[in-house]
Parts: structure tokens; C-alpha cells; sequence
């Protein structure tokens, strides 16, 4: 279970610290990646280690954003790699 917490970890912190926190805001982030801005704050949340709950991104959640990045999940997954 540790591992599963760990990739979820890396992979809201590099959508935060790469993309998120690049953005106007997050209400902007979350309406050009057409989720929701709860979810916007769940990331940056889990990101920033501040949440007292976990939160499992979905694929379809990932899949929007990398959409609207114009990157592939295996790119996204190679960049989080790195």
C-alpha cells in the first residue's frame, strides 16, 4: 500500500510543481483542464503534504489534464519517472 501512496504522491507533485503552481490560478488551471476545481486543490494538497486525507487520481482525471498539456500518460509517466 505504501507504494501505491508513494506514486500518487510523485505523481501530484510533479502535476503541482510543474503545471499548478505555473497557473493564474487554480480555478484557472482546473477550468483549462476541464476538472474541477476541488480536484485542483486535492492535488496541490497531497502535493505539499498539507492533506489529512488521501486522494486517488483517476485515470480519466490524468487523462484531461494531459490532454490539455498536449502529452501522452506514457510521457507524463516517463516526466514523473525522471
Amino acid at each position: 500500500m505504501d507504494r501505491e501512496k508513494d506514486i500518487n504522491i510523485a505523481i501530484c507533485k510533479y502535476i503541482y510543481n510543474n503545471w499548478i503552481s505555473a497557473a493564474k490560478s487554480q480555478r484557472q488551471f482546473a477550468t483549462d483542464h476541464e476538472i474541477e476545481e476541488s480536484t485542483v486543490r486535492k492535488i496541490k494538497n497531497i502535493a505539499l503534504g498539507t492533506s489529512k486525507t488521501d486522494y486517488n487520481m483517476t485515470i480519466n482525471t490524468l487523462h484531461k489534464i494531459c490532454q490539455s498539456r498536449k502529452t501522452s500518460l506514457e510521457n507524463f509517466f516517463k516526466l514523473v519517472k525522471q
